[in-house]
């Protein structure tokens, strides 16, 4: 599988994240050939953050897979220091290190389609809120 997306964070700005909670799915598979599940606590365009029963170590690479309405994504993540270790899990942040051009779109797309809902979602209350006055 060809992997041409090779996402840069830009350390002036932070990419504009949605908040998952826990409502997706992610298969990990560790260059070790461990294999994970995890839930994704939110996402990005150059990463996320997972919850899961136990932390990798900063700086493995990992094979990511999650669901998305716009379909399946795969990617090459490196997985970075955990943000928080809990009673039976941990919270860890990745980051993408490259991405297939179809599952970049796909990652695009599902980004753009969540900010555009709550753009008009915001839109919608402001409009009926000017009209309560």
């Amino acid at each position: 599988m060809a992997m041409s997306h090779f996402p840069q964070t830009d350390a002036n700005r932070r990419a504009p994240r949605i908040q998952l909670n826990g409502s997706i799915s992610a298969a990990i598979h560790v260059e070790t050939g461990q294999r994970a599940r995890a839930k994704l606590q939110s996402i990005s365009i150059t990463g996320g953050l997972l919850r899961m029963q136990g932390a990798l170590a900063a700086g493995d690479f990992i094979e990511i897979a999650f669901h998305t309405r716009e379909g399946p994504i795969h990617g090459m993540a490196e997985m970075l220091a955990p943000a928080r270790k809990l009673a039976s899990a941990c919270l860890q942040p990745f980051r993408f290190v490259a991405l297939g051009d179809d599952d970049h779109r796909k990652l695009r797309m599902a980004l753009d389609s969540h900010f555009d809902r709550q753009f008009l979602e915001s839109i919608g209350e402001s409009h009926q809120a000017s009209h309560e006055l």
